[in-house]
C-alpha cells in the first residue's frame, strides 16, 4: 500500500497542474522518444524565448489533471514518454516553436493539445502553427495601407499638376 504522504503529495502535484492547465493558454502533448540532449537542451531554450515551459509529467498525472478539469478528450494520446509544453501568455509563438523543432526531428511528435480551452487534433495544431504571426500579418497589412496611400498621393499630385497647367 502506498504512503498516505506520497499519495497527498500526488494529489497536490495534481491539483497544481491542474491549476496550472485551467490558466494556460496552450497545452501541447508531444512525444520526445529518440531526442538527444543537445536538441532538447535547445528545444528547451527556444520553448524559454518564447515564455513557454516545457516538462516531463507522467501520464497518469496528466490524465488526472485533465479529468479534474473536464478535459478526457486526450486520453488516447497519453501513452509512452509525453512532455508537456504550456504558456498563459501566448499560444502561436510556443506552438510555432515546437512545429519548428518537429520539421527538423522526425521523432519529436506533437501528440495533441488544448489552445485556448479547447481540445485540438494534430491536424488543427499544425494548421495553426503554419498560419503567419500577428507581427507578419501587420506587416502585410501595412504595406499594403502604404502601397494604397502612396498611388493616392501620385494621383492627387498629378491632379495639382494637371490644375496649375491650366491655371
Amino acid at each position: 500500500m502506498a504512503n498516505k504522504t506520497v499519495i497527498a503529495q500526488k494529489e497536490e502535484q495534481v491539483k497544481n497542474l491542474a491549476e496550472h492547465i485551467k490558466g494556460a493558454k496552450i497545452i501541447l502533448l508531444v512525444d520526445y522518444r529518440g531526442t538527444t540532449v543537445a536538441d532538447d537542451t535547445k528545444l528547451r531554450k527556444d520553448i524559454r524565448e518564447v515564455n513557454a515551459d516545457i516538462k516531463v509529467i507522467k501520464n497518469n498525472i496528466i490524465k488526472r489533471a485533465l479529468d479534474m478539469n473536464g478535459e478526457s478528450g486526450l486520453d488516447s494520446v497519453l501513452e509512452g514518454p509525453t512532455a508537456m509544453i504550456s504558456s498563459s501568455e501566448d499560444y502561436l509563438q510556443p506552438l510555432k516553436a515546437v512545429y519548428k523543432f518537429t520539421k527538423d526531428h522526425e521523432n519529436y511528435k506533437i501528440k495533441g493539445g488544448i489552445i485556448e480551452g479547447e481540445v485540438k487534433s494534430v491536424e488543427e495544431i499544425v494548421t495553426l502553427a503554419k498560419l503567419p504571426s500577428r507581427e507578419e500579418l501587420l506587416a502585410k497589412l501595412a504595406g499594403s495601407l502604404l502601397g494604397t496611400i502612396s498611388k493616392l498621393a501620385v494621383a492627387l499630385d498629378q491632379v495639382k499638376s494637371q490644375k496649375e497647367a491650366q491655371a
